[in-house]
């Protein structure tokens, strides 16, 4: 079961919201917010697995909200303005859902974001560690050596998983890709690349190389490649 709260500055649209909820049996809805401040207080003192969150609200933006989390839950994003999305996705948001939006899309939103939470729980509980991932590819679920895996790269719709000369095409996000792969063995360092910490060859600041594969860092994710070298 998820624990979700809404945030939304329109009472109308937490309305539908936890209407909607109440027909996804795997989702609980345990708090809704117009005001995001209290919202802020809430996930301090609470566990919260998801958060639907409005975009445009008058104090301020779902986006910076998101940014101001320390270790923030999954996000699906609800709002009537479609030019959010590429930032959303930055920001690793599960979903971005326009209004209005039917139950279909809102379920389909919910269950991506189980998928996610799914992939995440049994990487955590594997005994021992985990020492090989099995990959969707197609109808396939390939068994990847994660001692192996170079780097996984996203493409659009699409990760694709670099293991020496093989490459493995996945319908996966990001989000997905970096909740399946070992926190103690892949670093995320690019919002469209995660790498294996024991290929990495060399870097700078700008840049970290597996083999003859230059890789970019992104601006948000430097402090964390700088733990690589301590």
């Amino acid at each position: 079961m998820l624990k979700a709260i809404v945030i939304d500055d329109e009472p109308m649209a937490l309305e539908v919201i936890k209407g909607l909820t109440e027909k996804v049996t795997f989702v609980e809805l345990t708090g809704y917010f117009t005001n995001p401040f209290e919202a802020a207080v809430f996930l301090q003192a609470n566990k919260v697995d998801l958060l639907f969150l409005d975009i445009k609200m008058p104090d301020i933006q779902g986006t910076e909200f998101l940014r101001s989390i320390p270790d923030p839950p999954m996000v699906i994003f609800t709002t009537a303005y479609s030019e959010h999305a590429v930032e959303s996705f930055e920001l690793d948001a599960i979903d971005y859902l326009l209004k209005p939006f039917s139950l279909t899309r809102f379920l389909k939103a919910c269950n991506k974001a189980y998928e996610h939470y799914a992939l995440k729980k049994t990487k955590n509980d594997s005994p021992g560690g985990l020492s090989h991932v099995f990959v969707k590819s197609g109808y396939e679920q390939v068994r990847v050596e994660l001692s192996d895996i170079h780097y996984a790269e996203g493409n659009g719709n699409y990760v694709v998983f670099v293991a020496g000369n093989k490459k493995i095409v996945s319908r996966l996000t990001m989000s997905e890709a970096e909740a399946l792969l070992p926190a103690t063995d892949f670093i995320r360092v690019h919002r469209s690349y995660i790498v294996s910490k024991r290929h990495v060859q060399k870097m700078d600041k700008r840049s970290i190389w597996i083999q003859q594969t230059e890789i970019p860092i992104g601006s948000a994710y430097a402090v964390e490649i700088e733990k690589l070298i301590k």
